[in-house]
């Protein structure tokens, strides 16, 4: 089949998150229609996660592009690029204030920044409720999409944006995502300035990330007095089934954590003692470095999917300028392949640049030195 050109042809982003919503909202920017699917049931059926930062020249070069930067800045939080850096006994070992007006990364609730694409974008142009099965159709297309609930969509063009484990990948590549050796739980707090003022100022406007060589943590502000909190540790991915633990049972979580970080300041150990609610494990995968494909007609990825890394940073960033050059190639492209092709071009070397720099990295979380590296690693920068 001859590659239609991409103003009549039909692409489908799986994914509604950053990425794919930015493709989205830029393919629209240049008379191209796309339709969005997502797993999700609606928009508001699960906690989008904490807070990012996205830098000048990624993700805000793609806002920009997508006609939102100013409507960002409206909800960022410059004052969220604030970082510090403790020893296991609370002493302050680095502090990084960012000047005066500066806006080279502020700090973003995922949940705004995804309402934020959403909101930009016609109704109707994401199926909510649509959670993949598999790609399938000849090479050269038109693929089909089959999705759990039975129903199938042929397509052109299938972007996979659907993250770490995703359904899409399968249509080019074998790789998998594997686990790192290291593990988050996540825990909160709310109303942190008048219910929690002690760890209100022990993290300050940002964020604040502390370790031992075997162990760490990373508290960071979020929006509407929350805060976050990851817990990283060198852990066996099934630890609590291993350690007889459920994960609802949060006072034996605590005790399990207490008695792990039980050399650490009781400064740093209210992190533990007074947060509100249950903890989340978020154990860490990664796609092997670098992650390349042969290219196929009709199929792409984005983001995770193309390159899943650990959380130092970069994550969420490289997932909106894929989106953004992926969408401004098809806008100049005189056929869906020529677009394809010209992307992968440009993404997948970089990525493999990046992936390769941050193969390992989520030792990198434990350890005490090299801080100044990543000044701003830490799970919710993805």
């Amino acid at each position: 089949m001859d590659s239609p050109p991409p103003a009549r042809a039909r692409i489908s982003i799986i994914g509604a998150g950053p990425g794919g919503l930015t493709c989205a909202r830029i393919l629209r920017r240049h008379g191209i229609a796309a339709t969005v699917y997502d797993r999700d049931t609606d928009a508001d059926s699960r906690n989008q996660g904490g807070s990012l930062d996205l830098h000048e020249d990624d993700g805000q070069l793609a806002l920009r592009e997508a006609g939102l930067l100013e409507e960002f800045f409206a909800l960022a939080r410059c004052e969220g690029q604030e970082t510090r850096r403790l020893d296991r006994a609370g002493r302050l070992l680095a502090h990084h204030l960012p000047d005066e007006g500066a806006t080279d990364s502020p700090e973003i609730d995922r949940g705004q920044l995804r309402d934020l694409l959403l909101r930009s974008l016609a109704g109707g142009t994401v199926r909510w409720g649509r959670a993949l099965v598999s790609v399938s159709g000849p090479a050269d297309g038109p693929r089909t999409l089959t999705f759990t609930d039975g129903t199938t969509v042929e397509t052109d063009l299938v972007i996979g944006a659907d993250g770490a484990f995703s359904r899409v990948r399968a249509a080019v590549s074998p790789a998998t995502p594997r686990y790192t050796g290291v593990g988050f739980l996540e825990a909160w707090f709310d109303d942190i300035e008048r219910a929690h003022p002690e760890v209100s100022a022990l993290v300050g406007n940002g964020s604040l990330h502390a370790a031992d060589g075997e162990r760490g943590l990373f508290a960071q502000r979020n929006s509407g007095g929350h805060l976050r909190v990851y817990f990283m540790r060198r852990v066996p991915v099934d630890w609590a089934d291993a350690t007889g633990l459920r994960l609802e049972d949060t006072g034996g979580v605590r005790a399990q954590l207490l008695g792990e970080y039980a050399h650490w300041s009781p400064r740093l150990l209210r992190l533990i003692t007074d947060n509100d609610g249950a903890y989340v494990d978020r154990p860490l995968f990664a796609l092997p470095a670098p992650h390349t494909w042969r290219h196929s007609p009709g199929v792409t990825l984005l983001g995770d999917a193309a390159h899943l890394m650990p959380p130092l940073g970069v994550g969420v960033n490289l997932a909106m300028l894929d989106a953004c050059e992926l969408a401004l190639a098809l806008a100049h492209s005189p056929t869906i392949d020529d677009a394809v092709q010209r992307y992968e071009t440009s993404m997948i070397p970089r990525s493999g640049h990046f992936a390769q720099l941050l193969e390992g990295g989520a030792e990198h979380l434990l350890s005490v030195p090299g801080f100044d590296d990543v000044q701003r690693s830490g799970p919710a920068q993805r």
